[in-house]
């Protein structure tokens, strides 16, 4: 079969937390192997989250490209003076390069698959010239950036509207979540090019559900705990961005007013600014049990510490699947997750859910520190199952490769 060239556009970084950079890095590595498909991946050379590539198993080409998972990835240096406007900057770059070199090494009908919506104004431009050589863009809606905190009312305008355009010029949408398979055909239905419907499938993220390779006593593990001051299942667990609608602040604030012995591990890239307004909002630093321990990039000793906790807390509100979420399910056998559609579709009846009402996740907390271990057993199980069934990296990846390859319908 002849060789099909994918184009990947949208993460920062290989080996860090964010959604597509753990999509990208599972992807690459589940079809290294794979004598059909040949991934050609973006990633930023400087700026925040920028990409290390001597932080993962690289082979460096040079200072702007390097190999990874047999990949060939492709470092876009950003004008960090654009502040946010950067990503927008970051992607048309990436796009450019993209079809400089489908051009120059002649890639008969290539695959650009971009993640998010962050370049409406520019999608046409860039849809014509690959089109114009045989190629297709796929896009990955992502979830609602029209609606994070962050951004002010015009940034929020300009996310809608860019949605909006780059769902039009796209010839595929893949979207993580049903939820947003149904809002796209909601919102957009009739307004693609000449009037058609998104052409969408539904592909969510996926998880590990084995076993990490270490074990209870392994000193890597132990170390770890000694450092951060935790112990096997005596701490509740979070991993990811540090951002407003992550709700940290809520599952801290909740978490201080409970009664719990146990601690709270949050495994996050959060910097000093962020940490000391959140002292001055919660005087979390009062509280011992509250613990910022960090970033884990080692995934086999992040796995063990996921299965070793007695709970994990999920408080995303806005966007598809989410990693972190996949990841906990297959790991921990407790989940307490925001009480929201997409968490509800993912997780089903195997998880406990709390609401941004003021005393619901501490009374929750509670009751969850006096379940027994029978129960937490069947939860675990059922949350495995859960993630075997639909969400598993394998199944994610081969669902990906009928789509490159035009079997998905």
């Amino acid at each position: 079969m002849e060789l099909q060239h994918v184009f990947l556009i949208g993460a920062k970084s290989l080996g860090a937390y964010g959604g597509y950079e753990t999509f990208i890095d599972k992807l690459t590595e589940y079809h290294q192997n794979d004598e059909v498909i040949r991934y050609h991946v973006a990633v930023k050379a400087n700026g925040q989250g920028c990409m290390d590539e001597t932080k993962v198993d690289a082979q460096i080409i040079d200072k702007k490209h390097f190999i990874y998972h047999n990949a060939d990835c492709f470092k876009i240096h950003v004008l960090e003076k654009l502040g946010p406007a950067q990503a927008i900057y970051y992607d048309c770059k990436a796009l450019s390069e993209c079809v400089k070199y489908i051009k120059a090494n002649g890639i008969q009908h290539p695959i650009v698959y971009i993640m998010a919506c962050r370049i409406g104004p520019f999608t046409k431009k860039y849809y014509k010239e690959i089109h114009k050589l045989g190629g297709m863009i796929y896009l990955n809606p992502d979830g609602h950036e029209w609606m994070r905190a962050k951004w002010s009312k015009p940034v929020r305008k300009y996310w809608k509207v860019s949605e909006q355009m780059m769902v039009k010029y796209s010839d595929l949408d893949i979207c993580d979540s049903l939820n947003i398979e149904k809002y796209i055909h909601e919102q957009y239905d009739g307004k693609g090019i000449g009037g058609r419907n998104p052409k969408t499938t539904f592909i969510a993220y996926g998880a590990e559900t084995r076993k990490s390779l270490l074990t209870d006593d392994d000193e890597k593990l132990l170390r770890w705990y000694a450092e951060k001051g935790l112990a096997r299942k005596a701490y509740y667990l979070v991993v990811g961005r540090f951002v407003p609608e992550n709700n940290y602040e809520t599952m801290i604030r909740e978490f201080m007013k409970s009664n719990t012995k146990k601690n709270f591990a949050i495994i996050t890239n959060v910097n000093d600014e962020f940490l000391n307004e959140l002292e001055q909002k919660l005087g979390y630093r009062k509280d011992k049990r509250i613990k910022f321990v960090g970033t884990v990039y080692d995934q086999e000793l992040l796995m063990k510490i996921r299965e070793n906790a007695y709970g994990y807390f999920h408080g995303h509100e806005v966007g598809g699947t989410n990693p972190s979420l996949l990841e906990a399910l297959g790991s921990t056998d407790l989940n307490l997750l925001l009480d929201v559609g997409f968490n509800r579709e993912v997780a089903e009846d195997s998880a406990l859910y709390w609401t941004k009402k003021e005393g619901c996740l501490t009374e929750l907390i509670e009751k969850a520190d006096q379940i027994d271990e029978e129960q937490l057993a069947k939860l675990g199980v059922k949350s495995t199952q859960r993630i075997k069934e639909t969400y598993s990296w394998p199944y994610i990846c081969d669902r990906y490769k009928d789509t490159w390859l035009g079997e998905v319908k």
